[in-house]
């Protein structure tokens, strides 16, 4: 993937659908009834598809400075920790007071963190992987 417009659009798309299902086994960890909870990966999707579109036109705009892919998460997880954010979601709340509503808001943040280390470690993966089929 020489093309860094493609590369982006595929991070932003991983990283997009890895959030979503997380919030989504999040939800089954939970055991949360059949409410309004429920259509909190939906909420998240949505979201991130939002993020998807702000980070692309950020690196449509500014191409040379997102030349690796951990720039280009790092894009991404900033963008969506800030519409979480402004969003009020309140990864402290849980803190404060112990429901349901509060756990998942703090597991939507950590989620997010686990994403964006899963891209880290992938990306450390695959340099390893290229850096030894170079050598040989």
């Amino acid at each position: 993937m020489k093309n860094i417009l493609v590369r982006s659009l595929v991070i932003f798309i991983v990283m997009s659908l890895l959030n979503a299902q997380f919030s989504e086994w999040t939800l089954h960890f939970l055991r949360e009834k059949p409410d309004g909870l429920a259509l909190v990966p939906i909420g998240v999707l949505v979201e991130c598809l939002i993020v998807t579109i702000v980070s692309f036109i950020t690196v449509l705009i500014f191409r040379n400075n997102y030349s690796s892919v951990l720039k280009i998460a790092v894009l991404f997880e900033t963008i969506y920790l800030i519409t979480l954010i402004i969003s009020g979601t309140n990864p402290f709340a849980y803190f404060s007071n112990k429901t349901d509503v509060g756990l998942l808001a703090l597991f939507l943040y950590v989620n997010s963190f686990v994403v964006f280390l899963m891209i880290f470690v992938f990306r450390l993966l695959y340099s390893k992987i290229i850096s030894s089929k170079i050598k040989n």
